[in-house]
């Protein structure tokens, strides 16, 4: 199995950090924020995991930033798979546009996406109490785990690149 990371910026409610953990666990990844990933880290991992929660309409400036800081090869015979949460998921393909251009300049292979829902309670959204009261919720971090468990069967053999691509689990 491929040595994994998951780089994470989870702020508000910490949707995104149980997800990135539910994937993690059957990847045996290493899950650091943003400002623990140091390219001599990345460097000892084949696939990355760049997980966030959506914040005005995008992933978190922080991950963003530091993708588009990696040189153009450092994804080179690398795979890179992107998760979030979000009170909107419908939405989320339209928001992490700019993350996924980011992962392909800098030369990842891309691995697949999961998305799901997240208590929210952004700007007006706090006045009635939020969204999604309760998300991720138990189904949530299963099929977060069904998708790690899709990672670790596309994983191409010790030594190759390459590999089977799990698109998206969402399951909304």
């Amino acid at each position: 199995m491929a040595k994994a990371l998951i780089v994470c910026s989870s702020v508000h409610h910490h949707n995104t950090a149980r997800v990135a953990a539910a994937i993690a666990e059957p990847l045996g990844a290493l899950i650091l924020p943003v400002a623990a990933a140091t390219p001599a880290v990345l460097r000892a991992h084949h696939l990355l995991g760049l997980g966030s929660g959506i914040y005005y309409g995008g992933v978190h400036p922080d991950i963003l930033h530091w993708v588009r800081s990696l040189p153009a090869a450092t994804g080179e015979g690398r795979r890179a798979f992107v998760f979030t949460t979000s009170g909107l998921p419908w939405l989320t393909r339209f928001w992490i546009r700019p993350l996924t251009a980011a992962v392909a300049q800098a030369g990842f292979t891309a691995a697949g996406e999961f998305h799901c829902r997240g208590f929210d309670t952004w700007g007006p959204l706090g006045l009635i109490g939020g969204i999604n009261h309760g998300h991720p919720d138990a189904r949530d971090l299963e099929r977060a785990a069904m998708f790690g468990r899709s990672l670790v069967a596309a994983a191409p053999p010790a030594g190759s690149i390459g590999g089977g691509i799990p698109r998206d689990c969402t399951g909304q």
